[in-house]
C-alpha cells in the first residue's frame, strides 16, 4: 500500500485530507510540523509527501532542503494559497515534484499523486478514474472522521480488564500532542524495567490503557495482566480479592479463591484508584510487596509471587499521607517511577483527533453513517476545558452522534453546556472568573450541583461534567455527606 505523510498544521484540513485518501486506499500519516515529519520520515517508509508551505517552525521549502542533505528521494507535492504561487515555483525549483493551491480540487490532487508515483497499476488507475470531487472536501468544511487510518501499527490488540469492560489498544489513540508523546516516550523507557510505576491523573485520562501499554512493551507481554478497581473493593473482602482464600475461611467461602496476586504471577498486577485503600489493607499489601509472598486467608501455607506493579490514583498521595491516610512507607514502595498524565485541555491539538476516533466507535455501535463535525462544533470542543478529560468527550460524541439529523454533527447536537462554555470563552473578563477552580469554589459547585438534583449522584456528575466515580471520590476529600 502507498505510504502518504501530510505535513500540515490546521488539524482539521490535514484530518479531512488524511480521511479521503485514506478511503482512496492510501495509508496515511500526519504531522503537524517540520521537525515531526523528519522523525517520522527517519523511522518510517514514506512514499510521498504532501506538505504546506507554511508550518510553525519552518516550510516546506526546509523540508526540502533536508531530504536534499540526507539524499532522499522522496516526491513531495508542496500545498499552498494562492497567495504563495511564487514560493511554491522556488519550491518546485528546489526539488518539489508539483504543487497544488488550495483549496485542493480531489481529482486534480489524485492525478498529482499518480504523476509524482508514476503509478501505472490498473489499481491506481481506476482509483483516479473513479474519482469524484468529494462535497465533504472543500475549504472551512467540517472534521472528518478518521476511520482505520488513526489507529497505531505499533500497538498490540490485547484486551484491557478492568472497571470499565473491555479495551483494547485499537479503541484508544495516544494522540499527537507533545503532551502525549513526551508521556509515551516515558512509557517506552520504563516499560522495558521492572520498577513500580504510579500512574497519576485525573478520572478519564486514560490510566488504565496506559497500565497495559506498559505491561505490553515490557518483558512479562506474554504473562497476565490483571486489573482492580481499589475504589470498589468492600474493606473486608479486599485480602480475599488480593490474595485469595480458603474454602470456609469466612462465612461465604464456600469455595477456594485464586486472589488477584496469584493470578498475575510473573506478569503485570495493576491496582486502580489505590488512594481508596484502606489503611489496614495498605499493611497488607505492603507485606506482600515488600516479601513477595502472600498467604490466602484462612491459609497457613504462603505463596511466593513473582509480580510487577504499576498503580494509579486520581489523589494526592502526597497529601494523604499528611492527614495520615496514607502510609508513606507504601507509597515509596509503588512509586519508584511517576507518569503523570496530562488533561485533555492540556493537550488541545488532540481534541479533534480524539472526538473523530470516538465517532467512528460511536458509528459502529449505534449504527450511524456521520463524516464528522461541522466548523462551528469543531471550535466548541477545542474551546472547552473538558473536566472529564476523554471519557467525559467520548460520552458527548457518543449522545451527538445518537442526536444528529444530518451528515455532520452541529455545535447544537454537542449539547448546551459544550456550547456555553464557548460562549464564556469568547468573553476574556468572564473567563478569567470560571478559571478559578479552588477548593473551596469546587466544594461550592458541588453542593449546588447536589442541592438542585435533589442529591442525586448521577444527575450531579453529569451537571458537572465528571462521573460519579470523580464525584465520590470528591465527596470524600471535602468530607461532603453522602
Amino acid at each position: 500500500m502507498t505510504s502518504i505523510l501530510i505535513v500540515e498544521d490546521d488539524i482539521t484540513y490535514g484530518m479531512m485530507l488524511k480521511t479521503w485518501l485514506g478511503k482512496k486506499g492510501f495509508q496515511v500519516t500526519s504531522a503537524s510540523s517540520i521537525a515531526r515529519a523528519q522523525k517520522h520520515i527517519e523511522s518510517e517508509t514514506v512514499d510521498l509527501i504532501l506538505s504546506d508551505l507554511r508550518l510553525p517552525d519552518k516550510d516546506g521549502i526546509d523540508l526540502l532542503k533536508w531530504l536534499g542533505e540526507h539524499g532522499l528521494q522522496i516526491p513531495l507535492i508542496i500545498m499552498t494559497g494562492y497567495a504563495d504561487i511564487q514560493s511554491a515555483v522556488q519550491a518546485m525549483k528546489l526539488g518539489a515534484c508539483d504543487y497544488i493551491a488550495k483549496p485542493v480540487n480531489p481529482d486534480e490532487l489524485l492525478k498529482k499523486i499518480g504523476e509524482a508515483l508514476n503509478a501505472s497499476s490498473s489499481a491506481l488507475k481506476q482509483m483516479m478514474h473513479s474519482s469524484r470531487t468529494d462535497d465533504a472536501f472543500t475549504p472551512n468544511r467540517p472534521s472528518v472522521s478518521p476511520k482505520q487510518t488513526m489507529h497505531s501499527d505499533k500497538m498490540k490488540n490485547q484486551p484491557l480488564k478492568g472497571a470499565e469492560g473491555s479495551l483494547s489498544s485499537s479503541d484508544f489513540l495516544e494522540g499527537e500532542s507533545d503532551a502525549a508523546k513526551q508521556l509515551y516516550n516515558y512509557v517506552k523507557l520504563v516499560s522495558p524495567t521492572n520498577m513500580s510505576v504510579l500512574i497519576n491523573g485525573a478520572s478519564g485520562t486514560g490510566k488504565e490503557y496506559v497500565a497495559h501499554r506498559i505491561h505490553q512493551l515490557s518483558k512479562r507481554a506474554d504473562r497476565p495482566f490483571v486489573a482492580i478497581d481499589c475504589g470498589s473493593i468492600p474493606k473486608e473482602l479486599a485480602a480475599s480479592e488480593f490474595f485469595g482464600h480458603i474454602k470456609g475461611a469466612f462465612t461465604g467461602a464456600l469455595t477456594d479463591k485464586t486472589g488477584a496476586f496469584v493470578e498475575a504471577n510473573g506478569g503485570t498486577i495493576f491496582l486502580d484508584e489505590i488512594g481508596n485503600l484502606s489503611y489496614e489493607v495498605q499493611i497488607q499489601l505492603l507485606r506482600a510487596l515488600q516479601e513477595r509472598k502472600i498467604r490466602p486467608v484462612g491459609s497457613n501455607k504462603e505463596i511466593s509471587v513473582d509480580i510487577r506493579l504499576v498503580s494509579a490514583t486520581n489523589e494526592n498521595l502526597e497529601q494523604a499521607i499528611e492527614k495520615g491516610a496514607f502510609r508513606e512507607d507504601l507509597y515509596h514502595r509503588i512509586n519508584e517511577f511517576t507518569l503523570r498524565m496530562p488533561q485533555l485541555k492540556d493537550r488541545r491539538e488532540d481534541i479533534l483527533l480524539f472526538a473523530n476516533f470516538f465517532l467512528d466507535q460511536a458509528n459502529h455501535e449505534l449504527e450511524r453513517t456521520l463524516i464528522g463535525f461541522d466548523a462551528e462544533a469543531s471550535e466548541a470542543m477545542q474551546k472547552y476545558p473538558w473536566p472529564g478529560n476523554l471519557r467525559q468527550l467520548k460520552n458527548v460524541v457518543k449522545r451527538a452522534t445518537l442526536l444528529a439529523q444530518g451528515e455532520f454533527i452541529t455545535a447544537k447536537d454537542l449539547g448546551e453546556e459544550i456550547n456555553e462554555r464557548k460562549t464564556v470563552c469568547e468573553n476574556p473578563e468572564m473567563e478569567e472568573t470560571f478559571a478559578l477552580h479552588d477548593e473551596e469554589t469546587e466544594k461550592h459547585r458541588i453542593l449546588k450541583a447536589l442541592q438542585q438534583t435533589g442529591n442525586n449522584k448521577t444527575k450531579a456528575a453529569t451537571l458537572l461534567g465528571i462521573d460519579r466515580k470523580t464525584l465520590y471520590n470528591k465527596l470524600k476529600l471535602y468530607q461532603i455527606p453522602q
